[in-house]
């Protein structure tokens, strides 16, 4: 719970002019008046836990609203109930927060979570809806942008994905300009240059274990600017120069496979999930940066594959929860043995294991967005016809 009562509180408590807060100093807004890791709008919830914070304190009050937000998204999957889909997609959704634990309440991931399960389910019938609360999310935490690039790609009616989108931007836009912070508007992105290899990203994994022996000159360090733990040794600054890259040339591969795909005719219930899921796990598995949390943003795509086609998503989803549940082992329970110069090698192997569990996730969405995108296996046809029929679900299901 720790981001919550060391950062968001006193974030939130200084913007709100809190003496407590400010000190010395005086108010200060995060990303108006000065820098920020965040999109704007990440400050948002932060305010609206204020609302119960007097009658239980800041960090109850920020579970009472991610847990107010959760229910709405909650009710809005299960529709009525009737859906069989739908039911076993938030029965997914709790199997997998329980094996995450608190760190998927406790981050600004319980606030987009819901809302990208929001924009997924009503992409087909409320595309400007689901946009701009897919926009929404990408102005809290970057993730869901790469569901918007995914609906961008498979949805037909790319002028309502695109205009809800940029409706919510220029607003935001606007009352950021209006407030003077547009010379910290994007700072969220360009301050990400800056990062080293985080402990818990999977490019990380060699140097945690030459720092875990003790060789190679490689240990855990803290960066205090960054609030994060980072690895270094032999070619360190080489290996940060090249994941940036890398990472927006596998983003814009996956993207050129998708559209591949939607040229060939694949349905966008098949190919939707398919190159969301493929998108976040690259966002996860070639990036420098890693954090707990980050586990969640897979749970948005693969509750949308369990609504419209369960049989093939379900092994997945199955294989997402034991990963959370590896997640949950090393952060929080294990996770002190990590914060050392020379990290304690079994929970070393334990993270190379989860790790290797995301690599492997991310080789089969990659191989599922390949069979998608060129029209399927034996039995397309049928399989597309039903699959129809499951989005007509999605469609009539009220919200």
């Amino acid at each position: 719970m720790g981001d919550v009562y060391l950062v968001y509180e006193p974030w939130s408590g200084c913007a709100l002019g809190l003496m407590d807060y400010c000190g010395a100093s005086g108010r200060e807004i995060v990303g108006i008046t000065e820098p920020w890791v965040y999109p704007i709008l990440a400050l948002v919830p932060m305010l609206a836990a204020w609302l119960f914070e007097a009658a239980v304190s800041y960090t109850p009050a920020w579970a009472i609203v991610v847990t107010l937000v959760d229910a709405v998204a909650f009710a809005v999957l299960l529709g009525d109930a009737r859906s069989r889909g739908r039911a076993i997609a938030a029965a997914f959704w709790l199997t997998f927060m329980v094996a995450l634990g608190p760190v998927g309440l406790y981050r600004l991931e319980g606030i987009t979570v819901p809302l990208a399960i929001m924009g997924c389910v009503w992409l087909i019938p409320r595309p400007w809806l689901a946009s701009a609360l897919l926009a929404v999310g990408t102005w809290i935490k970057v993730w869901p942008a790469a569901l918007l690039a995914a609906a961008v790609v498979a949805v037909r009616r790319r002028l309502a994905i695109v205009g809800g989108a940029v409706a919510v931007s220029a607003a935001t836009i606007a009352v950021v300009l209006a407030l003077g912070g547009g010379r910290y508007l994007f700072g969220f992105i360009t301050d990400q240059t800056g990062r080293g290899l985080q402990i818990e990203a999977p490019v990380s994994a060699v140097y945690l274990w030459f720092s875990a022996l003790d060789v190679f000159d490689s240990q855990v360090y803290y960066s205090s600017d960054l609030l994060t733990f980072q690895v270094t040794g032999p070619g360190v600054d080489a290996v940060i120069a090249v994941m940036t890259p890398l990472l927006a040339a596998s983003v814009l591969a996956l993207l050129l496979l998708g559209l591949w795909g939607v040229r060939r005719g694949a349905h966008i219930v098949r190919l939707f999930p398919a190159l969301a899921f493929a998108l976040v796990l690259a966002l996860i598995v070639v990036n420098k940066v890693g954090s707990p949390q980050y586990m969640t943003w897979i749970v948005a795509p693969l509750v949308y594959g369990l609504v419209v086609d369960r049989a093939t998503w379900m092994r997945p989803a199955a294989f997402a929860v034991a990963t959370g549940l590896l997640t949950q082992i090393v952060y929080p329970i294990y996770y002190n043995f990590l914060m050392t110069d020379h990290p304690a090698w079994g929970v070393v192997a334990l993270l190379t294991v989860r790790n290797l569990a995301l690599v492997a996730l991310f080789v089969w969405a990659v191989i599922h967005l390949a069979r998608v995108a060129r029209g399927g296996g034996p039995g397309s046809a049928g399989r597309v016809s039903s699959l129809r029929r499951s989005t007509s679900v999605v469609e009539r299901s009220p919200s």
